[in-house]
């Protein structure tokens, strides 16, 4: 299985998530910053994972910018699912839907729901355990591909 997690990070946090993830995925995973991206790198690719601060509600720019660069030959039929980091707290936002939703759209058949690690603070770091639910979920990923 070839596996691609795609992320954007601003301090670091979401960073860290993502390489937890690829750390646990089985087959050949790797990370790439969404600002490195090329439409080319999603070929031959099984499963994509996304992740993303919350930034004004919603994801980066930059990932958005990303997204709305993808074609539905890009993405159509790959196995995809999403997370974001963010702070916790009673109004927080929500990128990993709208990611999620705008890779639906694309053809993108969604393997798992989406996933929120949270942040202490707006620069971090994550909270206690965070890095080991990031393991925990993407083994749960794997037993679903």
């Amino acid at each position: 299985m070839n596996a691609l997690v795609i992320y954007d990070s601003n301090f670091g946090m979401t960073k860290l998530v993502a390489e937890e993830i690829v750390n646990n995925l089985d087959g050949n995973a790797k990370t790439l910053s969404v600002k490195n991206l090329r439409n080319s790198d999603l070929k031959d690719v099984d499963l994509v994972i996304w992740g993303s601060p919350i930034n004004g509600w919603k994801p980066t720019v930059a990932t958005m910018d990303a997204m709305n660069h993808l074609s539905k030959e890009d993405i159509h039929g790959v196995k995809f699912t999403t997370f974001d980091t963010r702070v916790k707290q009673f109004f927080h936002g929500d990128a990993k839907d709208q990611m999620a939703a705008k890779i639906r759209a694309l053809g993108g058949e969604p393997i798992t729901e989406s996933k929120a690690f949270y942040v202490k603070g707006k620069e971090g770091p994550l909270f206690e355990g965070e890095t080991e639910n990031a393991g925990k979920w993407a083994k749960a990923i794997m037993s679903k591909v």
